[in-house]
């Protein structure tokens, strides 16, 4: 039975464990590059965004009426022979499952993949009660032989190379493999596998649908084996998650156009297989197979009903969530989940495992959004991160000491500000004058000196900006700069370089001094309690009536305050009005630069220096802007050059790069090493946050390529 670390330093030396293995690495690397690349290719002519919107609303339309969708199913079911169950919980599932087998005389059980039997532990359950149990996908055979739990939900096997498994099927048929060959591997486990087919008594499926208006279950695969353990025993069990229920085959149809497509990058799988009721089975002693289906609650009813986590009763397991997720393409899902893999597993986790199994897990999130994007099913998995983990923390009934004094801090903006004021004092004896924090003590450079740190400025943007700032004859907009806390205190030049640009086109730009941080650091750490009150002191601090656009140089900044704040004032309705005119408002620096101001290049001399481009998460995925940075790279007189996974996440996360600076390390590397990879001169982004940590690597390894902010990038060239 798997278990998942319960304690934060048993999960660091896991995390350690997985971050040597070498192969996991490159596999997992290699396979996450290549999914990015290969997807788009199949949604080509396919509405992506229009069709998961559809399912979603679909999906969210039949939770209230699950229990009305199961007895119609069970209805029509019936009537075509089959057995239908109800099980409350795994325990009794797997309880059901074996009297099934006990009653029937079974001796010997094939099954085939199935997340929901992995959900219940029910091959522990049946071999401990004398049952001999095989299963027959090809990876859940592999890690079967291993006594591991699945990898990846679609991929079981993934972590494995193939010369583990060539010494693996060495030691169960007693001959040495040819472990180059992977289709010889494949006939080897064919070979082993067809006996078991041929002696089973039972066969155990899951099902992918459960179809009301018919009775009928829709499987998906892209082996044959489940067709076989549905045809070959005489008695076939199909173990099935309420949430499996949809009401007719149109339904079935359109969730099936996107499965395969983001599961493995098909177009369609290879196997779709109906089974409705029992035929004839000359086995059985009534001619005919038995037939069960079990539907396992286990949780799922109370999750339809809960307003906030419902949504994640909508995934149809494709897998997706971990094929994008930077954090499990360095860990995998074994340290990246419990049963079910990836950011779906940090969510239900909780919910079908408990918090024990869920605790430490759960934090290990960096909120890139890549999950969000690529979810066919529209679920804000981020967002449910988050949820689950402020659900975590209230059910443990402890706070964390990091989140009380953030809480504290961040709702008194004076003492937030002191606070980064006096850090200019405090870091001195370790920047030596430059601009860089080179070593750090060596209690924090063995985990944290994978990059070098910026030092906080000795006079912020707020102080510089009312001597700098100039006032702009009938300007053609008046924008608020909301400056975030890293280009306040830690990159004012950035600001600086904005004033230049933008009083050169006739912008007149203020700066209201009551602003404070977005308020993001604290919705991450799940205080949302915190995030609301940072919030409303930004509405009332910048008063968005009195300005044509509130203006941020910071994506993660303007993504927060564009979308987040909905979700914090859901029930405050007094301040949605508010919130909607400041949100409306605001606008990162490229599109304000490209799509307001309509910049032309004849405002710059060319320089030609070669530019890659490193697209912010919360630029590219959470606003949505991925062509207007590149054009002004180009608007500008550079030459922009690509450079490969450009727009994957540089490791930051801001306080996940303390977290889990192992893992922030090892994506930042990937990100450096790509860039170096192309003749670029300069690399660019459009947040600070990721300067940081772009400029800390780069000047760690001594590159030689200069990292910074698009808007200074702009500065050096505008005429």
């Amino acid at each position: 039975m798997i278990k998942t670390a319960q304690d934060m330093k048993s999960y660091k030396k896991q995390l350690k464990e997985a971050l040597s293995d070498q192969f996991l690495r490159t596999a997992l690397d290699n396979f996450y590059t290549a999914y990015r690349e290969n997807r788009p290719a199949v949604y080509d002519g396919i509405d992506f965004e229009g069709i998961k919107k559809e399912i979603a609303t679909g999906k969210d339309g039949v939770l209230p009426y699950l229990k009305e969708l199961y007895e119609e199913f069970k209805v029509h079911a019936e009537t075509a022979g089959a057995k239908v169950h109800i099980a409350k919980n795994a325990q009794q599932a797997n309880e059901i499952i074996t009297a099934i087998a006990k009653e029937n005389n079974v001796e010997k059980i094939v099954k085939a993949k199935s997340m929901t039997a992995e959900e219940t532990f029910l091959n522990d359950h049946l071999e401990k009660r004398g049952f001999t149990v095989t299963e027959t996908d090809l990876g859940e055979w592999i890690i079967q032989l291993r006594k591991e739990g699945p990898s990846h939900m679609v991929m079981p096997a993934i972590h494995l190379s193939r010369y583990q498994v060539g010494d693996l099927f060495a030691d169960v048929t007693g001959k040495k493999q040819h472990s180059e060959d992977i289709n010889k591997l494949v006939k080897v486990a064919r070979q082993e596998l067809r006996p078991a087919y041929l002696e089973a008594d039972m066969g155990i499926t899951g099902a992918n649908f459960a179809i009301a208006e018919s009775g009928a279950l829709g499987l998906v695969t892209n082996e044959g084996n489940m067709r076989l353990v549905t045809t070959m025993p005489r008695v076939h069990v199909a173990l099935v998650g309420y949430d499996k229920l949809i009401p007719d085959l149109k339904t079935m149809l359109r969730i099936l156009k996107v499965l395969p497509r983001n599961a493995t990058g098909q177009a369609i799988t290879s196997y779709i297989t109906w089974i409705k009721g029992t035929v004839e089975c000359g086995a059985s002693p009534g001619n005919r197979k038995v037939m069960h289906i079990v539907f396992l609650d286990n949780g799922r009813l109370a999750l339809a009903k809960d307003p906030v986590f419902s949504p994640a009763l909508r995934c149809i397991r494709c897998g997706a969530c971990a094929n994008v997720c930077p954090v499990y393409s360095k860990v995998g899902g074994h340290k990246y989940g419990h049963v079910y893999i990836g950011a779906i597993g940090l969510i239900l986790t909780l919910f079908y495992h408990g918090i024990e199994n869920d605790r430490v897990i759960v934090k290990n999130c960096i909120n890139c959004q890549a999950c969000r994007e690529v979810c066919p099913v529209d679920i804000d998995l981020p967002h449910l991160i988050k949820k689950t983990y402020r659900a975590v923390l209230d059910q443990d009934g402890k706070t964390p000491a990091k989140n009380l004094i953030l809480s504290r801090v961040m709702k008194n903006r004076r003492l937030f500000h002191f606070i980064l004021r006096q850090g200019y004092l405090a870091q001195k004896p370790l920047a030596q004058k430059g601009p860089m924090i080179r070593h750090l003590p060596n209690f924090f450079e063995k985990r944290h000196g994978f990059r070098s740190l910026p030092v906080i400025a000795e006079s912020p943007f707020r102080d510089q900006c009312k001597h700098l700032r100039k006032q702009v004859v009938r300007p053609k907009y008046t924008v608020a700069l909301f400056a975030g806390c890293a280009v306040d205190f830690i990159y004012p030049e950035q600001a600086r370089a904005l004033l230049k640009l933008l009083e050169r086109h006739r912008v007149q730009v203020e700066f209201p001094k009551e602003q404070t941080c977005c308020g993001l650091p604290a919705l991450m750490a799940a205080e949302e309690a915190t995030a609301r009150e940072v919030a409303l002191q930004n509405i009332r601090a910048v008063r968005p009536e009195n300005y044509d656009y509130i203006l941020t140089l910071c994506a993660s900044c303007a993504s927060h305050l564009k979308h987040n704040g909905f979700k914090i004032f859901k029930k405050d309705s007094a301040w949605l009005g508010k919130l909607k005119e400041f949100s409306d408002k605001i606008i990162d620096f490229s599109s304000f630069m490209v799509n307001v101001l309509n910049v032309s290049s004849d405002k710059f001399k060319a320089t030609h220096k070669k530019v890659a481009y490193h697209a912010p998460c919360h630029l590219c995925r959470g606003l949505h802007v991925t062509t207007e940075p590149r054009k002004l790279i180009q608007l500008a007189g550079y030459t922009y050059v690509r450079s490969k996974d450009e727009d994957v996440c540089c490791g930051f996360g801001g306080s996940y790069s303390i977290d889990f600076p192992e893992i922030s390390a090892e994506i930042l590397k990937k990100k450096l090493d790509t860039v170096e990879d192309t003749p670029a001169e300069l690399l660019v982004t459009d947040c600070p946050g990721c300067v940081l940590q772009l400029r800390g690597g780069m000047d760690k390894r001594s590159g030689k390529i200069q990292v910074k902010h698009i808007a200074e990038l702009l500065a050096e060239t505008v005429l």
